[in-house]
């Protein structure tokens, strides 16, 4: 006992009830959204239990005039009975029907909200998390988090109502009654504290489990062709039968506590029963109640305990919520995105796109959350209708550049701009708001599992199929695009599959191209291409009348001499090549 006190105390000084607090507060933000919901549930609930207990009373009348204990229409009395049976019937399943309804509408309505707030969230603190982690915090726990909206409270008013309502009924016909149907209550408050206690700890390990699990499906399934080619499966097969052997111990330890505390509430039910049964049959045997009341008296005993039960169950449902919240608030209270000039950017955009947008770095540092220095007072400039080229060794900075335009990274300090071309006084601080300004075609594969139209429209839904067709060819992907059967209306799988590397990337280009956007930053887009084919993009980008900004990297020299200016990132800091260097670099 001294030690179960001196835990709690531990657990209190270490901020258990302040957590607890916090996240009870952030699911009440949630909770208040849906208060229509939790009336219309709980109004359904106690509808149902007002039935339950006329169901009960007239089964009471029923038995003692069929006893001769009372006089009254049998018939009557019986189609009575029935219709409260029907009528229970019929309001249990527009209950489950009602709440199965609200419960998805909640549930997609969270999930939808939780998703939202993933994607906005600061890249570099979120890539802290692997996607199988994030996968089973958005789909477990805001399952969990939209459950609990619904039921907690509607189900913490029913049960309470309930309770009452059948207590009322046993103290009416037979107070000594009450002795017996509350018997089992201490007992199942002592149990549950114990299960409450493995709960917290069993709620933590299952959703780091469950993530874990997760991480490791999703990063195989998305590598299978890796662990084929170096002949992984045995290994991956062992890794998926150690992370089971971890996941069954852990479900079996606490089922066996599980089955420990289910054994001995069992048998306190049973207790009270039989010791309910046995009064039940002496008070009617002296005379002291019918065989109607006693009908009755178990029926309510069965509820009381129930309800108890149901209101203990409440505990770990709460702290089963809490944890939810608690993974969730994780990512959710990371730094946001700031998209609040998006409407001042459209605005920005629609005035100046005719002469178009130059950027301009300057002074700019930038440091990783890991302590790792990039850039140190580093500046650079673009403008309409060049295409600069970045250079370096690998690891120098050249994607993260890039990175910092777009505002997935942000600077500790300096300037970075947009700038109206015309109007040096007209421009926006680079901020995610202004992505809307930027097309962008990252390293490797980032196609989507669908038509090669339907990857199009998704940077431009209104598109053309002679618009889609025209920004295949500028980026030299019509050529093998028409020959299929389908054309652009042609399947590509997950990750692109279906198409080589190199096609895959012609078909990103091209929807960079198609998006039409003022600003194209390409990061070693044309890597699988050969020097022919990468050539033709960049002089078909170059001879574009549209007043695009085009930034790349590359680790191929030919390509600079396409290049308008060439930064190579050195020492932290970009610097301007000379004709003369550049010429150097194309030396074999």
């Amino acid at each position: 006992m001294i030690n179960s006190i001196k835990h709690i105390i531990k657990r209190i000084q270490e901020g258990i009830l302040r957590d607890i607090l916090r996240a009870t507060k952030w699911i009440y933000g949630y909770a208040r959204n849906y208060w229509w919901a939790m009336i219309f549930y709980t109004a359904l609930g106690l509808f149902g239990t007002f039935i339950s207990f006329g169901s009960s009373l007239i089964s009471k009348d029923l038995i003692d005039i069929i006893t001769g204990q009372e006089t009254g229409e049998l018939v009557k009395t019986f189609c009575i009975m029935m219709g409260f049976g029907i009528g229970n019937t019929i309001i249990n399943q527009l209950c489950s029907y009602a709440s199965n309804w609200i419960s998805l509408k909640v549930d997609s309505e969270i999930k939808s909200d939780i998703f939202a707030k993933m994607l906005v969230t600061d890249l570099e603190a979120i890539s802290h998390y692997h996607t199988g982690d994030l996968l089973t915090r958005w789909n477990s726990d805001a399952s969990n988090i939209s459950q609990g909206v619904l039921s907690f409270i509607p189900n913490f008013i029913i049960n309470i109502i309930k309770f009452i309502g059948a207590f009322a009924i046993v103290i009416y016909h037979d107070a000594t009654f009450a002795f017996f149907a509350m018997l089992s209550i201490p007992f199942t408050l002592i149990m549950s504290r114990t299960l409450t206690m493995r709960m917290v700890q069993n709620n933590k390990r299952s959703a780091a489990m469950s993530a874990k699990m997760s991480g490791f499906n999703q990063e195989a399934f998305s590598n299978i062709q890796t662990i084929k080619a170096f002949d992984l499966i045995s290994l991956y097969i062992k890794h998926l039968k150690q992370l089971q052997s971890e996941y069954i111990t852990m479900k079996m330890d606490f089922q066996r506590m599980s089955m420990f505390t289910s054994i001995l509430m069992t048998l306190s039910g049973l207790l009270v029963s039989y010791s309910s049964y046995g009064w039940g049959i002496y008070r009617v045997y002296s005379g002291a109640i019918s065989y109607g009341t006693m009908t009755l008296f178990l029926s309510m005993s069965g509820t009381l305990t129930g309800t108890v039960n149901s209101l203990i169950s409440l505990i770990p449902t709460a702290i089963s919520l809490t944890t939810s919240a608690g993974r969730l608030m994780d990512i959710l209270e990371m730094p946001q995105e700031d998209y609040s000039q998006a409407e001042e950017i459209d605005s920005f955009m629609k005035q100046y796109h005719q002469e178009g947008f130059s950027i301009k770095l300057s002074q700019i540092d930038y440091t990783y959350q890991t302590g790792t220095e990039v850039f140190h007072e580093t500046s650079l400039e673009a403008h309409p209708h060049e295409i600069i080229a970045l250079v370096g060794p690998s690891g120098e900075g050249k994607t993260t550049m890039l990175r910092l335009l777009l505002a997935l990274l942000r600077p500790q300090s300096g300037d970075a701009r947009i700038l109206a071309h015309s109007d040096d006084d007209q421009y926006y601080t680079i901020t995610p708001a202004t992505r809307r300004l930027f097309s962008y075609v990252p390293q490797g594969n980032t196609m989507f599992s669908g038509t090669i139209a339907e990857n199009m429209r998704n940077v431009k839904p209104d598109a053309t199929d002679e618009e889609i067709i025209t920004a295949l060819q500028q980026a030299c992907a019509w050529d093998f695009v028409e020959k299929l059967p389908e054309g652009i209306n042609s399947m590509i799988k997950e990750r692109g599959g279906g198409f080589s590397e190199g096609q895959a990337q012609r078909l990103s280009i091209a929807r960079a191209l198609l998006r039409r956007s003022p600003i194209l930053l390409l990061d070693e887009a044309t890597s699988a291409l050969d020097h022919t084919t990468e050539k033709k993009i960049l002089q078909n980008i170059a001879k574009d009348t549209y007043p695009r900004t085009c930034i790349i990297t590359t680790h191929r020299p030919h390509v600079l001499t396409i290049c308008n200016r060439v930064y190579s990132i050195q020492d932290k800091q970009c610097v301007t090549l000379t004709s003369e260097q550049i010429q150097e670099m194309l030396k074999p």
